[in-house]
């Protein structure tokens, strides 16, 4: 058998998706700039994208900026809101400590040009609370970063009384929604929200292709320069088939959201259940709290790389909280922010589940992962050294 359960990471194109794309391809290649009949036929199938997305996240469609994904729509909102808050003298960011790597690298960038940053403490239910944001705005604060949701321990974060926080104090209102949207229900101004990021191919839609979100009145900082595309905010001739795949993506979600969550929300507690019966486990995150399709578990006495590989050799593609599969040595900056120690920190395993994932699939895994997580400890010095008592445990 193999089984998927790697959807943070990335999603399956859904038919709808795959059928919009090929559609735009094939029937609308033309230039959406361009002023002949063909050009305009792009322009008006490129404005119809724009609105569906806006109708999903409850804006207008002239707060839509279309980008290469989530990333560099972290960028631009977290860079515009820099400069627009240095030009009032204010050069104070809040974010939290688990924030992706696309928010916190920008964080780091701005902070070398003198930006103060503070990241919040998420070792309370590995969240925040949105008293935590009121008392980290000050009087020089000129933004408010704070992810939707984990993308590694699934995290829902308080957005909205962040959002109504931010507003009664006049500060912008960031939030990195990349793992929410397409599966939690997001409305920008009922949440207080000035810009929100997100990316397609989390949704069942295509690789290269997310959206900006910023509130009439903001004004963005260009970061590539060229055409007058996207109302003069992003150079580029726009990636319609991309563009037309993700909205097509959004909107089915979207339509389905409560359904598939339903449904991933009773894989993930079967899955949760069968993992806790592993001795010396633990679940990271809250129970309640997090994705619909979201489980991270930490194993004590083995390393998430070994995990990873056996278990796709058993036909099971997951991801670990560890970086080490990227080439690095150092475990996950989200395990060691939630207080996970070091040591242990390696040794976690994210399975994200979609709305395809099946009852079978769940048995399986529940099937292979407690043996190979019997086999890994049995190879290891330092799981001997535990049992043995000469150390201790420490889940």
């Amino acid at each position: 058998m193999r089984v998927y359960a790697d959807n943070a990471a990335t999603t399956k194109m859904s038919r709808a998706s795959i059928e919009a794309m090929n559609d735009a391809v094939e029937n609308c290649w033309g230039n959406p700039s361009s002023l002949h009949s063909i050009g305009q036929h792009a322009a008006e199938r490129l404005q119809k994208a724009r609105e569906d997305i806006a109708e999903v996240l409850g804006c207008s469609p002239k707060e839509i900026y279309f980008t290469s994904g989530g990333s560099e729509a972290d960028n631009q909102a977290i860079i515009s809101a820099a400069r627009i808050g240095e030009r009032k003298g204010k050069k104070h960011i809040v974010s939290t400590a688990f924030e992706h790597h696309a928010v916190l690298h920008t964080l780091k960038k701005l902070e070398k040009e003198g930006f103060e940053i503070d990241l919040l403490d998420v070792k309370n239910n590995a969240n925040i609370t949105p008293e935590q944001v009121k008392n980290a705005i000050r009087d020089d604060t000129c933004l408010v970063t704070v992810m939707y949701a984990n993308n590694e321990v699934g995290s829902i974060l308080p957005i909205a009384e962040i959002g109504k926080i931010c507003r009664e104090k006049g500060v912008i209102f960031h939030t990195d929604a990349v793992q929410a949207a397409g599966h939690l229900h997001i409305n920008v101004a009922d949440e207080c929200i000035d810009m929100l990021s997100l990316s397609a191919h989390k949704f069942h839609g295509p690789k290269g292709v997310g959206v900006l979100y910023a509130r009439k009145g903001i004004p963005l900082t260009v970061l590539i320069e060229g055409g007058a595309q996207e109302r003069g905010k992003r150079a580029g001739t726009e990636n319609l088939p991309a563009i037309i795949g993700m909205a097509a993506a959004l909107k089915e979600a979207n339509e389905n959201l409560d359904a598939n969550a339903a449904k991933m929300t009773k894989l993930r507690d079967k899955l949760i259940d069968g993992l806790s019966k592993i001795p010396h486990s633990a679940l990271n995150g809250t129970r309640e709290n997090r994705l619909p399709g979201n489980v991270n578990f930490l194993f004590e006495g083995i390393e998430g790389e070994s995990l990873l590989l056996l278990l796709d050799d058993r036909g099971i593609c997951a991801s670990s909280g560890s970086a080490c599969t990227s080439g690095s040595l150092d475990p996950s900056h989200v395990l060691l922010a939630i207080g996970r120690p070091h040591e242990i920190a390696h040794g976690s395993l994210r399975l994200s589940l979609s709305e395809w994932n099946t009852e079978e699939e769940i048995d399986y895994m529940l099937e292979q992962i407690p043996q190979v997580v019997t086999y890994l400890r049995n190879m290891s010095p330092l799981w001997r050294e535990k049992v043995s008592g000469e150390k201790e445990f420490e889940i």
